[in-house]
């Protein structure tokens, strides 16, 4: 094994870091502070869910319940998400977004559009292509254990 393969998990690190740096940025600039990219997956499923629960938010962003709990009860706070209990069952717990979350859409699409434009630039389609295989691969790896 080369040097270089050993680097994989270092050098998804640092894109992952510059990655966040980029969306903090890009959220700064239309004047967004409170947020970090951690809260990006919730705001981002609520986008296109609507309504969900806890449980299945948890499920869908991939997060244990206790750490998306941490960063819902955030983002109730701030205003862009509020939480329902279901009139059946009072152990389930709805979120949606409020009016301040939804309005944050053409922000998310924006930067995302940017993010993206950003990493691909200069990385032909089937070289895309062949990395994404490559990373599922090694994020099934990991799912296995």
């Amino acid at each position: 094994m080369t040097m270089r393969e050993q680097d994989i998990i270092s050098v998804l690190s640092k894109i992952r870091t510059q990655a966040n740096k980029f969306i903090i940025k890009k959220m700064e600039d239309y004047g967004i502070y409170e947020l970090a990219p951690s809260h990006g997956d919730i705001i981002f499923t609520l986008l296109k869910m609507e309504r969900i629960t806890m449980k299945d938010l948890a499920d869908s962003i991939k997060k244990d319940k206790s750490t998306v709990t941490v960063l819902v009860e955030k983002l109730v706070r701030l205003g862009y998400i509020k939480k329902e209990r279901d009139p059946a069952d009072n152990r389930i717990t709805y979120l949606s977004l409020t009016q301040k979350g939804a309005d944050l859409k053409p922000m998310f699409e924006d930067i995302s559009k940017n993010l993206f434009d950003t990493v691909y630039q200069n990385i032909p389609k089937e070289e895309r292509k062949a990395l994404m295989q490559t990373l599922d691969k090694i994020n099934q790896n990991f799912n296995n254990i």
